[in-house]
């Protein structure tokens, strides 16, 4: 079932997709095929940065592309990666996409309670309410 709002948090090696209404709610989770570890005690640094999983990405948005309007969330650079790989090669969910925020490792509850407030202020500022 899809509704008209989404929420998405992810990072690098795992994302948790919220879809709801009103009155319901719906959790799925998507985890990365090929989650990598940065922190090394020794040995070469390498760029300190987490490569894009591509493939972890399209999973992520097939599960945001029915919805009417996203809102994307996360620490880090994933969501950057994320929004910059979505407006490359899925332009249309993109445009669905209402805003990025930053968000450290909330439960589902405080993501959605974060969600719904977000969505309130977007309806409030149209006139929607």
């Amino acid at each position: 079932m899809s509704y008209p709002h989404v929420i998405v948090w992810l990072d690098h090696h795992r994302a948790t997709v919220i879809d709801f209404s009103i009155d319901d709610q719906h959790v799925q989770r998507v985890a990365s095929e090929n989650p990598v570890q940065l922190h090394r005690k020794s040995g070469p640094m390498g760029t300190g940065r987490a490569p894009d999983d591509r493939s972890f990405f399209d999973e992520v948005t097939r599960a945001i592309e029915p919805a009417a309007e996203v809102l994307v969330v996360g620490p880090g650079t994933a969501k950057v990666s994320f929004m910059t790989d979505l407006e490359r090669r899925a332009p249309q969910v993109a445009k669905k996409v209402v805003g990025v925020e930053s968000a450290d490792h909330p439960s589902d509850g405080e993501l959605l309670a974060f969600a719904r407030r977000y969505f309130k202020r977007i309806d409030a500022l149209r006139g929607n309410l």
